[in-house]
């Protein structure tokens, strides 16, 4: 058994990109658990849309045991140092001892994933005994829109028998749903899918790219 952890910038991020595998972590045993940097409303919205509920909602169709929401402004890391954003994901590796974490990668046209990215990139080094694995996931209308492109998988996960699930979470997210053809569409979601399943002959895969792969002696 491991223990998981997707670290995500704004809610529905942690499904878009790791939902699938949450999914199959969990159905195979693994405690997973997430956590999302940002509130998500504070600059799109201007009253309360329900993400913590959705959010609470997408990780019970998951299998996720818990989802944390650090509470940071949306849009608005960069108006914080670094130090500040490590602190939090290092308490919660203290805590939680993940052996696999997921996070947003790097290169995002969003600035919020950028800095998460670096962040996680410290808060989980292989100072930390129990990290075996840190990879970084692809983001559907952030990850193919940055520049320069970056983005090359190393790592595809079957997620075909869990992709309606994904879906059916990513859809608790009501907000965030857009009508086809945006990347962040029901409809384009199993697009993307059975695109990165494809690369490697299967029906339907998330993808990443390794950052760090730790074997240690016993």
């Amino acid at each position: 058994m491991k223990t998981v952890l997707i670290v995500a910038a704004h809610p529905d991020d942690e499904l878009l990109g790791a939902g699938g595998t949450a999914a199959r972590h969990a159905a195979a045993g693994d405690q997973v658990y997430s956590a999302v940097m940002c509130e998500g409303e504070s600059l799109r919205y201007q009253k309360d849309m329900g993400q913590r509920k959705a959010m609470v909602r997408a990780a019970e169709i998951l299998g996720v045991k818990r989802v944390d929401s650090l509470g940071f402004p949306d849009q608005r890391l960069d108006t914080f140092t670094l130090t500040e954003l490590i602190a939090p994901l290092e308490k919660l590796s203290e805590e939680l001892r993940p052996n696999i974490v997921y996070c947003q990668y790097g290169g995002d046209i969003n600035r919020d994933h950028q800095l998460l990215f670096e962040a996680a990139n410290v808060a989980f080094r292989p100072l930390d005994p129990w990290i075996e694995e840190f990879l970084t996931f692809y983001t559907v209308s952030s990850s193919e829109w940055g520049y320069p492109h970056g983005f090359i998988p190393d790592t595809w996960v079957d997620i075909s028998a869990v992709l309606e699930k994904k879906i059916q979470a990513f859809s608790c997210y009501q907000s965030e749903v857009r009508a086809y053809p945006h990347p962040r569409s029901c409809e384009a979601l199993r697009h993307a899918a059975h695109f990165f399943g494809n690369q490697c002959c299967m029906d339907a895969a998330e993808a990443f790219q390794t950052v760090r792969r730790l074997r240690r002696d016993a």
